[in-house]
């Protein structure tokens, strides 16, 4: 094992364990009810080459801890519903809310060792996805998330002794199965690959500690004390600090003016509208169809100034669809439960299944928008979600989805003559609020905003398409055209 890592051994009599239990299990009860008035989760990370010790041991810990305020998920072979969605999607649902306790069972590194030892990923794979867990680590850990994991290791003498032991009890025997008899076969392979794992992936803000197995009273003993330890130092502010994040950009860095590059006299007269709508909806219908059949998802994000005409361009996409074929997500300010996680848990939970699509009208660029205008987001936390969007954006085209994203501009003129036209009109009159004359009162910040979001964050994988929308007409024409082209381009690749 690698000399960086914790490593605990050692053991405790029977005698020593019950006179260290109670105090141990107050002391983590104090801790887990000082937890639910902090502003972040713990995630704790169990496994090991002993799967039969770490059941036991999560059985311990929801033993000793309030129940109400845990929970414990284990990640067995993903499911058909995980396997159509993004490696690390099932990890986000997971992800608990501030104040609260999270078990994950094996999770993703056990998931990214398992598909290496078993040939699904080779040496470049095992790589991309090491690296994609760190950047899942310190996403997570840059939003507040206390992580700690656990290698539960035991010599091969013993795992052996323990696999033929359980095999003969019959009360326990439906525990072995026959992966871990193939560890145990491969010990010495694995063993270096876990090396590599550990060395990569073990970090200030997601430590691993190895915690050797073969005393079932000193494993409880050791990872309860850790996970107290850590706990406690982290709400008496005593933990020491992660690494800081990369610089951010001078302040006064410029970007080129990509809004105002937008063409808005563009028109199309009612006729020729009429007319194209029905041939790029029967397109869009085909293209859907064909994607579904192909199990190709489709992901696509709406921005724009208020009154933009986001919604009815959606309407003209949805207009053409069956309605169990897609789903559209309205993002509004967050919720209470969506303010206790990370930001961007909202939008992983309604990734599609293969061969459907989700529309989100307003999206995880509120953090670099909004959130960064209004001040509801920090400088640091509003510059690092560039990185984090990208990084999130590209996971879902690796998992071979078609991900646009549409920014409908309108000028300023345009903007005051529709707000005035909802005030003017009874059934729109609910569109219309004391904050959309706010944002328009700070055009010039949000474009500024706009500008550099564009500029950092249109990639090959997943580009911006800066919509001409001062004639909603030709907006939504264009749109419709634009997610037609996509879809062509990511079927004919297939």
């Amino acid at each position: 094992m690698f000399d960086d890592a914790v490593i605990e051994t050692g053991k405790v009599s029977k005698k020593a364990f019950e006179a260290q239990v109670p105090q141990l299990r107050l002391e983590l009860v104090n801790a887990q009810y000082d937890l639910r008035l902090a502003k972040f989760p713990v995630i704790i990370v169990v496994m090991g080459n002993d799967r039969i010790g770490a059941n036991l041991l999560a059985a311990r810990l929801n033993e000793w801890l309030d129940g109400r305020f845990m929970d414990t998920n284990v990640f067995a072979a993903p499911s058909q519903e995980e396997r159509e969605r993004p490696r690390f999607w099932r990890y986000w649902n997971a992800l608990p809310s501030h104040g609260r306790i999270a078990i994950y069972g094996g999770a993703w590194p056990l998931n990214i060792l398992a598909d290496r030892m078993n040939g699904e990923l080779d040496k470049k794979g095992f790589e991309f996805w090491v690296k994609r867990a760190q950047q899942l680590e310190r996403e997570w850990s840059d939003d507040g998330a206390l992580i700690l994991k656990f290698w539960l290791n035991l010599p091969k003498k013993e795992l052996r002794r323990r696999l033929r032991q359980a095999q003969k009890d019959p009360d326990r025997s439906w525990w072995v199965e026959q992966q871990d008899w193939e560890v145990f076969e491969r010990f010495s392979s694995i063993a270096r690959t876990i090396d590599k794992l550990f060395q990569k992936t073990h970090s200030p803000h997601a430590p691993w500690t190895i915690v050797d197995g073969t005393d079932a009273n000193f494993r409880d003993l050791a990872v309860a004390s850790r996970i107290r330890d850590a706990l406690v130092a982290r709400l008496q502010g005593t933990a020491p600090a992660a690494p800081a994040a990369a610089d951010a950009p001078a302040p006064d860095e410029i970007y080129d003016d990509a809004l105002g590059q937008v063409d808005l006299t563009q028109t199309i007269s009612k006729s020729d509208y009429e007319k194209q709508l029905d041939k790029c909806q029967r397109r869009f219908h085909l293209l859907m169809r064909q994607a579904y059949q192909q199990g190709v998802s489709t992901v696509l994000a709406f921005e724009g100034w208020d009154a933009g005409g986001k919604g009815g361009t959606i309407r003209r996409l949805t207009n053409a669809l069956p309605v169990r074929s897609y789903k559209v997500v309205p993002i509004a300010a967050p919720t209470a439960e969506e303010k206790s996680r990370h930001y961007l848990w909202r939008f992983w939970r309604h990734l599609p299944r293969q061969g459907n699509l989700v529309i989100f009208d307003r999206t995880w660029y509120g953090r670099v928008t909004v959130e960064r205008i209004e001040g509801f987001a920090t400088e640091t936390q509003w510059q690092r979600a560039y990185q984090e969007i990208n990084d999130f954006e590209e996971q879902l085209v690796e998992r071979g989805m078609l991900v646009q994203k549409f920014w409908l501009h309108i000028s300023p003129e345009e903007q005051l003559a529709r707000f005035t036209a909802r005030e003017e009109t009874p059934y729109k009159q609910h569109k219309i609020t004391e904050e959309d004359y706010r944002n328009r009162a700070k055009w010039g910040d949000y474009t500024g905003a706009v500008n550099e979001m564009v500029a950092k964050t249109s990639t090959e994988h997943a580009p911006w398409y800066l919509v001409p929308a001062n004639d909603k007409r030709f907006a939504r024409i264009f749109v419709l055209k634009t997610v037609c082209d996509g879809l062509e381009r990511v079927l004919e690749g297939r």
